[in-house]
């Protein structure tokens, strides 16, 4: 058995102080805090299930792909649940914001104000985009999507528990419907 690592006692973090984390160690910084996220497998399957249906129509310059670390700045290196970026960077970890045209956040319970304001500003700030926030703890699972707009500030565009349909990065379609009866079942094997 390994111990735990030790992780220094910092009240702001930045991208200079991420070299004192062990290698291995999944981390986000938002806004000088550092994040250190432990999802469940149903929210590494929705992942999944949004990777493969972006991935359905993804031009060859472009890669899906998940939990990815991007640059933004020195108080900013958020790891999206799923992403898109040009192909050049598939070797690159983090890779830069500037080259990412859509960022995926899936909610948790511990991530929900975070994802739906903290990291929708750091990415629009950074010019992502599109940005799409993945419901799954509602009922229905939800989608709401939006784009950047002018004042570098994301409108949104749609928000459904139906069938999401996009053109944005390119055409996209994603059955909520589906995603919610797979959760459901997911869940529902837990209780035998």
């Amino acid at each position: 058995m390994t111990a735990a690592p030790i992780l220094p006692e910092r009240h702001e973090w930045t991208v200079d102080d991420l070299g004192d984390l062990p290698k291995d160690l999944p981390y986000e910084l938002i806004n000088g805090r550092l994040i250190v996220p432990s999802p469940t497998a149903l929210h590494q399957d929705l992942c999944v299930r949004l990777l493969l249906a972006l991935e359905v129509n993804c031009p060859p310059e472009y890669l899906v792909s998940i939990d990815l670390s991007m640059r933004v700045d020195r108080r900013n290196e958020p790891r999206p649940d799923v992403v898109v970026i040009r192909r050049k960077h598939a070797g690159r970890s983090p890779v830069p914001v500037e080259d990412a045209l859509l960022a995926v956040e899936v909610v948790s319970p511990t991530s929900t104000f975070r994802d739906m304001y903290d990291k929708a500003k750091v990415y629009a700030h950074a010019g992502v985009r599109s940005y799409w926030v993945v419901d799954p703890l509602q009922e229905k699972i939800a989608l709401t999507e939006y784009v950047l707009g002018a004042n570098r500030e994301y409108e949104q565009v749609s928000n459904t528990e139906d069938l999401f349909v996009t053109e944005t990065p390119w055409k996209v379609s994603v059955d909520l419907p589906a995603l919610t009866a797979r959760r459901d079942a997911l869940l529902a094997a837990e209780d035998d």
